[in-house]
């Protein structure tokens, strides 16, 4: 389906997660992040492109308009078809629509395939590769610092990057 054309011209972007990485959150309101994150380098899908692409691909009738009412918050009671397709496109789980631990599961992937399509992000993993556990553990604890300097929190996301950044960052802060 048009997943393969989703994952092979994706721009995701910088938004990243969505507050609350998804939980709760109405269908209209997934669908929208969707849209706003999964992109081709040209912009976000129109209405008509997705409809196509999922008629082309042998999925259900679906209108251009359609998609728009459930971005939109429209309509709120699509088919399981039309989630399936909508899901196949956008390259995510059809349960990315109805299970809150696959959506926040969802949203934490594209928040990671966000940064990284941030240029300077990009090249700083690209130098880090290679490097050992305790280097790696440095240049965390030197950005988390540099985070703090400029006002933001640790992770890109507002929690922490690994789970282990307080633990080293606490070790590495202690006297010696």
């Amino acid at each position: 389906m048009a997943e393969d054309a989703v994952n092979a011209d994706v721009d995701i972007a910088a938004e990243g997660a969505a507050p609350n990485g998804g939980s709760s959150r109405s269908l209209a309101e997934k669908v929208d992040h969707l849209f706003t994150t999964v992109r081709t380098s040209r912009g976000e899908y129109t209405y008509e492109q997705v409809a196509s692409e999922i008629r082309d691909a042998g999925g259900p009738t679906i209108s251009a308009a359609y998609v728009w009412m459930l971005r939109n918050g429209k309509r709120d009671n699509p088919t399981m078809k039309h989630l399936e397709a909508l899901a196949s496109f956008f390259g995510v789980p059809a349960a990315y629509f109805f299970d809150d631990e696959v959506s926040k599961a969802v949203n934490e992937q594209l928040a990671v395939v966000a940064a990284m399509r941030d240029a300077g992000v990009r090249k700083i993993a690209m130098r880090a590769s290679g490097l050992s556990t305790e280097s790696l553990g440095t240049i965390v604890d030197m950005i988390d610092r540099v985070r703090a300097l400029e006002g933001l929190p640790e992770g890109a996301d507002g929690s922490e990057a690994d789970g282990a950044t307080s633990e080293r960052a606490s070790r590495s802060r202690a006297p010696k």
